[in-house]
């Protein structure tokens, strides 16, 4: 069984920066998006219901 997490927080309008969040990878690293400040290019993607592993 798995657990419903419901963030509940201010919504982000364009242009604002996102709040730092980690998961763990599919090699079961811990990887922040503070991981990426600075970087060029940041693409996150939710696949909700997709029934993958990742």
């Amino acid at each position: 069984m798995t657990k419903n997490l419901t963030y509940i927080g201010k919504r982000l309008k364009t242009g604002d920066r996102a709040p730092d969040f980690s998961l763990m990878s599919h090699l079961g690293d811990r990887i922040c998006l503070s991981d990426f400040r600075g970087k060029r290019n940041i693409l996150i993607a939710f696949f909700p219901l997709s029934w993958t592993p990742i």
